[in-house]
């Protein structure tokens, strides 16, 4: 038996035979949906990223700053009394709160104790999320013009704008970063100052926010405190602020006698050294030096700001 073959199919296509109109019909009538799909994603992109979060009031009673100090259990306990009756004083001059953790309340591992400063301001985050001002002030530092609010005195961005150094080596001398040339004062979440030998740490003011949080847990990474710095924290913050862009546009160096003047300076260099009507007086170092004594070299100055103290009271 014989099957017949079906018939053969020209291979010749005419030059004016029609097309079909499937696929221009479905290219148009998808193009209103690539194009929904392409506003979708840019508005959740913009929402994610671009657009700035509402701002929201803090609840009553939300402290406008937050004092840190963290507190070495090893000193004698009249001197960690006059530390903290001092930013006491301050903070309630002004509705802010002071907090006043330990040396040994982190585990550090086998870090230098210095380095509590940081998982300190962490915390002290943790209690006061709505506090726009995080003042951290070492213990070696006394208030020492109690009636200078942080707002007023520094943070109020027309204020802070006309304080910050620009395009001056982040780490002096002579190193090839430098400060921007222009920041806005409301866009700076991060104000410390300098000294003869690079950041000085010993007095700094954080804006709250989700920045801060990145900016202390980069801070105290497990890798930077395993790399063993002569100055520890000290220096990680000169390594980080310098080779992370987005931590040095958030950065405001501002003279050293607005924030952070010491009682001395071994390089003799006048410009940082503490008068009478600065906000703060450092006895920067007296706890690394062996010929120093901290205690006994802030009892003058301590006297005077009790005089000042209750001098106002009266």
């Amino acid at each position: 038996m014989h099957f017949a073959f079906p018939p053969r199919k020209s291979s010749y296509s005419h030059p004016y035979a029609a097309r079909s109109s499937r696929s221009p019909f479905l290219r148009r009538t998808r193009l209103p949906q690539y194009l929904g799909l392409f506003a979708l994603g840019a508005f959740c992109l913009y929402f994610l990223f671009l657009r700035s979060p509402a701002p929201t009031k803090p609840p009553p009673g939300t402290p406008g700053a937050v004092v840190v100090t963290v507190i070495d259990p090893d000193l004698s306990k009249s001197y960690i009394e006059a530390i903290k009756d001092n930013r006491k004083d301050y903070a309630a001059r002004h509705g802010y709160v002071t907090f006043f953790p330990n040396t040994t309340d982190y585990a550090l591992g086998d870090s230098p104790k210095s380095w509590s400063t940081i998982p300190a301001l962490r915390h002290a985050m943790t209690l006061y999320p709505h506090t726009s001002y995080f003042f951290y002030l070492t213990s070696t530092a006394l208030i020492m013009n109690p009636s200078l609010s942080l707002h007023s005195h520094i943070m109020a961005p027309t204020r802070l704008e006309s304080l910050t150094l620009t395009d001056i080596p982040v780490v002096p001398p002579d190193s090839v970063i430098k400060t921007f040339s222009h920041l806005r004062g409301d866009r700076i979440d991060f104000v410390m100052t300098q000294d003869q030998e690079g950041l000085a740490g010993g007095s700094l003011i954080l804006r709250s926010g989700e920045w801060a949080k990145y900016f202390l847990d980069a801070w105290f990474d497990p890798l930077y405190r395993s790399y063993n710095f002569q100055k520890a924290e000290a220096h990680a913050l000169e390594h980080i602020v310098q080779w992370h862009g987005t931590i040095l546009a958030k950065l405001a160096l501002v003279p050293q006698r607005i924030l952070n003047s010491y009682t001395r300076d071994q390089s003799g260099r006048t410009d940082g050294i503490y008068v009478e009507g600065d906000f703060v007086a450092n006895f920067h170092g007296c706890q690394r030096d062996e010929n120093r004594n901290c205690e006994e070299e802030m009892q003058p100055l301590l006297s005077r700001w009790r005089e000042i103290r209750d001098r106002e009271r009266h």
